[in-house]
């Protein structure tokens, strides 16, 4: 491992280009995409964040929860505009490239479903508020979704080809854009309806922007409207994006519940420790698309290879997951205070509980992947359906009484549930083994070494200093007694031969 380690150091020193831009092999690919998608989402999610932060305190809470309870209400629908395409679409091309050329099927597939999607939020806008602004704000931000949804068929197609350097270059433009549009419209005309404006208009741009290098640089655009290629794409897709609907159903039910029943300032609490909530699920995004599209392709040529690189993905799973639940619940109040500022204490208990639902995330992320790999999309339909179902009942009993914190609670319930049901899948439909030994020794040495990251940070003289360094602290903590871990490990194996 050591050796595999000072060659990719050496290659990436001596053939920059290689390491950036070339896939000589698996191991690299995922390397080369990894750092890609890693670049782009630490940029596009710093970005964002800031933006958030300063939404948050200049808007305030009330307002804030306006824009974020109508952001919640359109993602609902956001799923349709795709309906599970995209992610057939990487894993078809990945497997063969002839099918390159029912591209431009997909691509008005892409197109219909987006205006059928954007009828409905209009329609559905009626329905869950009666107050006329941010009715209007649901339906600017409906259009935005649609726009920035689409660029995910392209993403697909970068995906499928292994590349996505062009795909981190077009995320960073379109948080850029983002970004430096929300803060313009945030000290010159500070309001949710600007806001909302704003991230249309950003959005706008970075889709004509990717839509153009895409056809000049990549594949020639055009539409075709072949009734027999969108049937077979739907028939594929459809497990996906009902999966999809009732996944999007219990991630976003929560806010637009506490909307409907007037707790908004609550919306806007809930929601702040859940943005921070998503920066910590940035590598699992990360890693899931770069190992994706090797699955797919592993799948057919060897299982044995299938099942290393899925326990390589699970070990990294376990190895971030449990760092995040000690070292984030320790330090929840200084994240709180150094994020936003006193007026958002009452998040810090939720966030406190999402940490739950977080690293639970990590562990299900493998499993849903290699579920999707193995043709078995449909068993992930039933998963999602059985967590939206279990999420809403437990929202309407517990959100009327417990607010944001039942909300959460629901939250890590009905996560708890997904995994079970994944793990049990897996293990039944797939040529995985879902848990074997390695998993054990990775989860006690990274469980021994949050412990004692935890007695660390939680000492006043680390504690005190600026949250960053303290996180910093502790990871740095974390990763050599880890590394020392491993060490002790791998030393008795040999001792052992």
């Amino acid at each position: 491992m050591n050796m595999d380690i000072k060659n990719t150091i050496k290659n990436i020193i001596l053939n920059p280009n290689v390491f950036l831009l070339k896939n000589p092999g698996t191991k690299q690919t995922i390397a080369k995409n990894t750092f890609w998608l890693t670049l782009a989402e630490g940029i596009t999610r710093f970005l964002k964040l800031i933006l958030i932060i300063y939404v948050a305190r200049i808007l305030g809470a009330t307002e804030y929860g306006k824009f974020t309870f109508a952001l919640a209400f359109v993602s609902l629908f956001a799923i349709f505009s795709d309906f599970g395409v995209s992610s057939i679409t990487t894993r078809e091309l990945a497997r063969e490239k002839e099918k390159e050329r029912e591209f431009p099927n997909i691509l008005s597939l892409k197109l219909v479903l987006s205006i059928g999607t954007l009828i409905l939020i209009c329609f559905g806008s009626f329905f869950i508020t009666p107050d006329p602004v941010i009715r209007g704000i649901i339906w600017i931000l409906g259009i935005y979704i649609i726009i920035s949804s689409f660029s995910g068929i392209i993403y697909a197609f970068f995906q499928a080809r292994q590349k996505m350097e062009y795909e981190a270059w077009t995320k960073i433009l379109q948080a850029v854009a983002i970004t430096g549009a929300g803060f313009f419209v945030l000290f010159n005309f500070p309001s949710v309806q600007s806001l909302s404006l704003a991230y249309l208009f950003a959005a706008t741009i970075a889709l004509i922007s990717i839509l153009t290098f895409f056809h000049f640089k990549i594949y020639h655009l055009k539409l075709s409207f072949n009734r027999n290629i969108w049937r077979n794409v739907l028939i594929m897709s459809w497990p996906l994006a009902l999966a999809g609907i009732f996944g999007t159903i219990y991630s976003q039910t929560d806010s637009i519940m506490m909307g409907y029943f007037g707790q908004i300032i609550q919306v806007g609490w809930y929601n702040a420790a859940y943005k921070i909530i998503g920066a910590t699920l940035i590598p699992v995004g990360l890693v899931s698309i770069s190992f994706f599209p090797v699955l797919s392709k592993l799948f057919k040529e060897s299982k044995e290879k299938l099942q290393k690189s899925f326990d390589y993905y699970m070990q990294l799973m376990i190895l971030l997951a449990v760092p995040l639940v000690i070292g984030g619940m320790t330090l929840a109040p200084k994240i709180i205070d150094f994020v936003y500022d006193s007026s958002y204490f009452p998040s810090i208990l939720a966030f406190q509980i999402l940490l739950i639902m977080a690293a639970l995330s990590y562990f299900c992320n493998p499993l849903g992947q290699i579920l999707i790999v193995s043709n078995q999309q449909k068993r992930l339909f039933w998963i999602t359906l059985s967590g939206a179902i279990v999420n809403v009942g437990l929202n309407l009993i517990l959100i009327p009484k417990y607010s944001l914190y039942g909300a959460a609670f629901a939250t890590v319930v009905t996560l708890l549930l997904i995994f079970f049901l994944l793990y049990k899948f897996t293990s039944k439909f797939t040529p995985i083994k879902a848990f074997n030994l390695k998993f054990l020794f990775t989860f006690f040495g990274a469980g021994l070494s949050s412990i004692i990251m935890y007695f660390v940070i939680s000492q006043q003289i680390v504690y005190n200093l600026n949250v960053l360094l303290s996180v910093l602290i502790g990871a740095l903590v974390y990763l050599f007694f880890f590394w020392s871990f491993k060490k002790l490990v791998d030393l008795f194996r040999n001792w052992s031969i």
